[in-house]
C-alpha cells in the first residue's frame, strides 16, 4: 500500500489520534467523526519485550490505513525495530518511529530513509534529550514520551516538560523542518502544556475516543491551541 505523504510543521500544533485507544470492532466509525480534523493516526506497535504489552502488526497498520484515509506513523515500541520496517512500510505507514533505546535504532532510522519514508525517534521518559542529538540530521520528528510506554490511559508526566523545552531548541539549532511529538496522558489541560514547552505534535487516545463526540472534543481543542 503506498503511504500518504506527510504535512511538514506549519508552526500550528498537529492533532494526532492513538487508535490503540479506537473502537475496533467499527474501526471506519469510530475513526471518522475525526477524520477532518485529525493531521494523521498513530499506530503504536508493541512486542511485548520492549514494553509489558503486546498490540498490533502490519495487518491492522494497513487496516487503519485504510479506514482513516490518512497518513499513519508507525510507532515501534519494539525491541528490534530493524525487524520490521519493510512489513510497516508495506503496510503503508509513511512515517516509522522508533526508539533510541532500542537495538539498532541508528541503523533503523537509516532504512526508513532509504525506503523515502518519514523518519521518527522516541525517547522514554528517562533519556535525556541530549541522546537525540546526534540524529537531528536525520529525523523528521523528535518523539517525548510522557508517560512509560506500553499501556494507554496513563497520567501525563509533567516532569518531562523540561525535556519537550529542551528537544525544541536542539531542533531549533539543526534548523530543520523535525516535528516534536508528545505522547502520553495527553488531554485538553496537558495538550496545552505541552504545546506551551513546544511540542507541535501531540498524540491523543483514550481521552479522545473516550469522549461524548470525538469530533467536537478535536475541533474545541484544536480551536483552544
Amino acid at each position: 500500500m503506498k503511504p500518504r505523504p506527510f504535512p511538514l510543521p506549519s508552526g500550528r500544533p498537529s492533532l494526532v489520534p492513538s487508535v490503540l485507544s479506537a473502537d475496533f470492532t467499527r474501526l471506519k466509525a469510530s475513526l471518522a467523526p475525526v477524520r477532518r480534523l485529525a493531521d494523521w493516526v498513530q499506530v503504536d506497535v508493541m512486542d511485548g519485550r520492549f514494553v509489558p504489552n503486546i498490540s498490533f502488526g502490519p495487518a491492522i497498520t494497513a487496516a487503519v490505513a485504510k479506514a482513516s484515509r490518512l497518513p499513519v506513523d508507525a510507532h515501534l515500541m519494539v525491541e528490534e525495530p530493524g525487524k520490521f520496517i519493510g512489513a510497516f512500510a508495506e503496510a503503508g505507514a509513511g512515517l516509522i518511529t522508533v526508539h533510541a533505546e532500542a537495538r539498532g535504532a541508528a541503523a533503523s532510522l537509516k532504512a526508513v530513509k532509504k525506503l523515502g519514508l518519514k523518519a521518527g525517534l522516541a525517547l522514554r521518559p528517562g533519556t535525556p534529550a541530549a541522546k537525540l542529538a546526534p540524529f537531528m540530521g536525520l529525523i523528521d520528528l523528535a518523539l517525548v514520551m510522557t508517560v512509560e510506554p506500553g499501556f494507554g490511559g496513563q497520567g501525563f508526566m509533567p516532569e518531562m516538560l523540561a525535556k519537550v523545552f529542551a528537544v525544541r531548541e536542539l531542533i531549533v539549532r539543526s534548523r530543520r523542518p523535525v516535528w516534536l511529538q508528545v505522547d502520553g496522558g495527553i488531554n485538553a489541560e496537558t495538550a496545552v502544556l505541552a504545546a506551551g514547552a513546544g511540542a507541535d505534535s501531540l498524540v491523543i487516545g483514550s481521552a479522545l475516543f473516550g469522549a461524548p463526540s470525538p469530533g467536537r472534543f478535536l475541533k474545541r481543542l484544536k480551536e483552544k491551541l
